[in-house]
């Protein structure tokens, strides 16, 4: 990739728990191009190895960590691809720890951001707690940390730094021993607190905003910015030549191929492996590629009028309901006193 030294001023962000992102995943794109997002945090994406194709957003560069052995869970984390970042390894211990730590950096000699993503589900063991923040640790010594999660720790009181229980307890102990802040002051989840917004410089963030909710997932969505400079990259992108491809060849390749001999025994998943690796070494031989500029900044031509209304009225509709919700729950107050 070509770097190029311009730079803006912030990073556009979103965040959400998304309680599976299936059918949310045009609802996101849509919201993405809309909205410009340089970052977008998922928790709770619930895919698994035969997500490949479904989970690429065009225009964006998709980090993601999918839970191992069990269903649910899983973090993502997509970045508009013309900026120059990378992920991070901390490894700790061998629990395995829902997070995603990628570095980005700074433009003219500003300093490199690190953002994190992580899910910590309701319940999770001391050691996975202790790897998380081994990990947080090393994460906190960076110059700058932005960390964005659903962490399920509804009774820490953010305004007094108290909490009830063992496991909250220590997780503020470690928030303050790695003097971070809690910048995420509405809660996500009807009137629980359990996504958090931490960064060990408050200066960093800044428009933070909370409303509205992916499909029909019951976290709201924080609208955030990252206020720093980050270098970016004119990125040339290799597409396939459909004009000059030997369909001919292609489907020649294919046809050699003894596929019943081969898929013998096989399970659906490594059917599904075997398949898109032969057909991705035969795309390789017969369709040439062409590099081309990144399109940021182009509506794509299928967000037509028709999904910014249906996306507009959903929002409308979300805020009518909170207010009611909100009306409801005052009255309610009102009546007990």
């Amino acid at each position: 990739m070509e770097k190029i030294g311009r730079s803006t001023g912030y990073l556009r962000c979103l965040y959400t728990n998304a309680r599976s992102l299936g059918k949310k995943q045009e609802e996101l794109e849509a919201l993405a191009q809309t909205k410009k997002y340089d970052l977008i945090g998922i928790t709770e994406t619930w895919w698994d190895d035969s997500h490949d194709w479904s989970a690429v957003m065009e225009g964006y560069r998709l980090f993601r960590n999918n839970r191992q052995g069990r269903k649910g869970g899983g973090i993502a984390l997509y970045v508009r691809e013309h900026y120059d970042c990378s992920e991070l390894q901390y490894k700790e211990g061998e629990k395995p720890v829902e997070s995603l730590w990628v570095k980005f950096k700074g433009a003219n000699n500003s300093s490199d951001v690190v953002v994190g993503v992580c899910y910590r589900p309701p319940n999770q063991v001391d050691e996975v707690n202790e790897a998380f923040f081994g990990q947080l640790s090393k994460a906190a010594r960076s110059q700058a940390l932005v960390l964005v999660g659903d962490f399920n720790l509804p009774d820490i009181c953010w305004e007094t730094n108290t909490a009830v229980h063992r496991q909250s307890r220590k997780f503020l102990e470690n928030v303050g021993d790695n003097f971070l802040t809690q910048e995420l002051k509405d809660p996500t989840r009807g009137c629980a607190q359990l996504d958090l917004l931490l960064t060990n410089r408050e200066e960093l963030i800044g428009e933070v905003e909370v409303g509205d909710s992916l499909g029909s997932s019951d976290h709201e969505m924080v609208d955030f910015r990252i206020l720093m400079k980050g270098r970016k990259e004119s990125s040339k992108i290799h597409t396939l030549d459909f004009r000059k491809a030997d369909f001919d060849s292609l489907r020649d390749l294919m046809g050699r191929i003894p596929w019943d001999v081969n898929m013998k025994g096989k399970g659906v998943q490594d059917s599904w492996q075997y398949f898109k690796e032969a057909l991705l070494k035969a795309q390789k031989e017969t369709i040439p590629t062409r590099s081309k500029r990144g399109k940021h900044g182009r509506t794509p031509d299928w967000l037509t009028g028709e999904i910014l209304g249906e996306l507009k009225h959903k929002k409308e509709a979300y805020k009518e309901w909170k207010l009611g919700q909100m009306t409801r729950e005052k009255f309610k107050d009102l009546a007990q006193e």
